[in-house]
Order: structure tokens, then sequence, then C-alpha cells
């Protein structure tokens, strides 16, 4: 991958599996790459949030790493999430990423720490400056606090800094601005991470779609793709809303747990379901999905024609 060759498609986050006793079950894992293969994405996204990327410890990345990259073999571009607190952290993952052969990587701005634009371009300036292989900025404000602006974006892209966007922040308006404004740098690549719009943000001219449901279909959100790649877009609208009906799936779990046991929870229990993967095991300390709640993903499921 080079920063002339725009990365577009469908590029799926990928589940990390997990065994009963939280170690990476590479065998599900190289057999989820398979599924996802075979439903006809155009790459893959590892550790990123849909991944447990804050949940995994630095053995359980490089794990995920060589088990994605030895697998894939070429057939499909490999992007891999360096996301830490700070820019020393984030380039300790950079090596390690690139070591791996991944073809590219996917950074967030710093987070925990207060910072301004003016450092956030720092971060990514130097982020860049060490990787050697294209750098995806990934928007992604309810994690990290912090907005990327459209003008901060592009002024990277046209220094050469940034290959593309990971646009997970839910502002439509925003990601309409990049797009527009991009029409002078037509190798920075716009992929919508809001995977209950993606036809609209097609229609936008957005690049591609990042989603984490496309872990459980990713035949669904390829068919989307295609048909919006030649207009059909009623096609796409159809796909997108029966897309948006087996999302539901995310919201199993009940009160006592948060949004993103039951999100993660729901997908790696459909995966499971599915045959994908062995265990619908999630890091700790997320709360697994209980018996009851399982049965309501297995029944999503099967009104979407999965099983």
């Amino acid at each position: 991958m080079t920063h002339a060759a725009t990365l577009s498609g469908v590029i799926p986050p990928v589940c990390t599996p997990l065994t009963p006793a939280h170690e990476v079950d590479t065998v599900s894992l190289m057999r989820l790459v398979d599924h996802l293969l075979d439903g006809g994405v155009d790459g893959l996204f590892i550790l990123g949030s849909s991944s447990e990327v804050a949940f995994l410890p630095d053995g359980h990345r490089r794990t995920v790493l060589d088990t994605v990259v030895g697998h894939v073999a070429g057939r499909v571009p490999v992007l891999a999430g360096v996301i830490d607190m700070t820019t020393p952290r984030v380039l300790d993952h950079v090596r390690v990423a690139v070591e791996a052969g991944a073809d590219g990587i996917v950074a967030t701005a710093p987070f925990y720490t207060r910072t301004h634009p003016a450092e956030i371009a720092i971060h990514f300036r130097t982020v860049a400056a060490h990787a050697g292989v294209p750098l995806y900025a990934y928007d992604l404000p309810v994690a990290v606090h912090t907005k990327l602006t459209a003008d901060l974006l592009l002024e990277l892209a046209a220094d050469g800094v940034l290959a593309g966007l990971k646009d997970s922040s839910g502002d439509e308006g925003g990601l309409r601005e990049v797009i527009l404004r991009r029409r002078d740098l037509p190798s920075f690549a716009v992929l919508t991470g809001s995977e209950l719009t993606v036809d609209s943000a097609l229609w936008m001219g957005a690049d591609g779609v990042v989603p984490g449901l496309g872990n459980v279909d990713p035949h669904g959100y390829v068919r989307l793709f295609q048909a919006a790649s030649r207009g059909d877009w009623t096609a796409a609208r159809t796909e997108q809303e029966r897309l948006l009906h087996l999302f539901q799936l995310v919201h199993a779990g009940g009160p006592h747990m948060g949004r993103g046991s039951s999100a993660l929870g729901a997908f790696k229990a459909a995966l499971f379901l599915r045959g994908v993967i062995d265990h619908p095991t999630t890091a700790l300390p997320q709360i697994p999905l209980d018996d009851a709640e399982i049965a309501q993903v297995k029944d999503h499921l099967s009104k979407a024609a999965l099983i």
C-alpha cells in the first residue's frame, strides 16, 4: 500500500476471539479471517475498538498481529491499530506492527492527557515519520474526547502525513465537510465507521466502511457497497435497512452491563452461534451475555436468515 492507492470498500474491524482463560484463540481468529475473506471484504482492520484493543495486553496484541498478517498472506491489506494514550507509547506499537508486516496503521489522537490541536498534529506527524507505512487517523471522540477537525485532517493529508480517515465520530455534517474538501486530495481515503448510515456516506462520496457488524455479516456489507458502486441506491438502501434491523442485536445485554459489553458480547455471541468462533468470551472487566441474552442474539440471526 502507498499513499497513491486509495483504500476503499469494506474493511471490517476484526473481533479478537478469546478462550475462557482470556488468551487469544488463534484457531478461531484464523477461522474468523476466513469468514471475512469469504464474504468478499476488501481489507481487515485489527486492534481497533471492535477488537477490544483497549483491553488487550501487549503480548495479546502481538499474537493478533502475527496470526492475522500471517494467515492473510497478502490477500488483502491489513491495517493495525496502534492505539494508546501518548506518542511514545504509540511509537512502541508502531514498531511492533510494522515488524509484523502490517500494511498500514491506525491511530487516534492522544488521550487521558489534555492536548491542543497543535500537539495532536505533532502526534500524527511523529507517528507517520516513524512508521514507513500509510497512517490512518481514527476519529473517535466518544473514547478519546477530542474531535479531529476537517482543517487538521486535510492539512495533514496535504502534507502526506495521513493516508486516510476512519470516521467514527457520528458527526455526519463533519464527515461530509471532509469529503467535499478533500477533492484536491484524491488519494486521501475517507471511511465511515457508522455502520447504520453506510449508504448515505457512500452517496456523499465516502470510499468505504469499517463496520463492526461486518464481523457477523460481511456478505451484507459487501452487497451494500457493490450496489452503491454501480449506482443502485435502491438496492443499497434495502440492504442497509436489513443490516439496521440486524444491528439491534447489540442491545441484547441488560441494564446490568455497559453498552460496550452488550455490543461486543453480541458480536461474539453471533459469531459463536454461526460456528465461526469457539467461545463468546469477552475481555475483562466486561460482563458476558447470559443464556437469555444470547437467545435474543440468536433470534436476530434467525430473522436475518444467518442461521
